[in-house]
């Protein structure tokens, strides 16, 4: 991909989609995330790192959410965008509130630990401080396929 070619938003689930795929390879649920700048400059990837850092915090959202800003040595980033493989938990709703994220772009939804558009709905609630625009559902099969395959050899 060269310097001018613009990435859309399918080229950076599609970043997404691939740090999953090493996260599973590592022993991870498969799941990626990537953060952009508004005006489409990749600033962070990860997939989730839990067992590798036998903390329950790491993932990949909260991974890319602290790298940025560190980088910036900000805690707010209203002018990027989030793309993760899977509907956020809770807590990775309330760290992209916090951060105040511009939008937040997923792939397959979570009806057990969801909390964009299942469970909680925490950008829903009175007490969520900032709602980042949500666009769900894209590559969803293809990230959902990927947490079904991760699982079904792991039982």
């Amino acid at each position: 991909m060269s310097m001018v070619e613009i990435l859309n938003t399918h080229d950076f689930m599609e970043l997404a989609l691939q740090e999953a795929e090493a996260a599973g390879k590592r022993g991870e649920v498969p799941i990626g995330a990537v953060l952009t700048s508004s005006v489409g400059k990749i600033l962070a990837r990860s997939g989730n790192r839990v067992e590798e850092y036998a903390d329950p915090t790491a993932h990949a959202e909260m991974l890319v959410l602290r790298e940025v800003a560190r980088q910036r040595n900000e805690p707010r980033l209203p002018d990027c965008d989030l793309y993760v493989t899977l509907e956020p938990c809770a807590m990775c709703a309330g760290a992209i509130s916090l951060a105040r994220l511009r939008r937040v772009y997923f792939a397959a939804y979570d009806p057990k630990g969801g909390a964009v558009e299942h469970g909680a709905r925490y950008f829903g609630q009175p007490t969520c401080h900032h709602k980042p625009e949500v666009i769900s559902g894209i590559e969803e099969q293809r990230a959902g396929y990927l947490l079904k395959n991760f699982f079904n050899e792991k039982r």
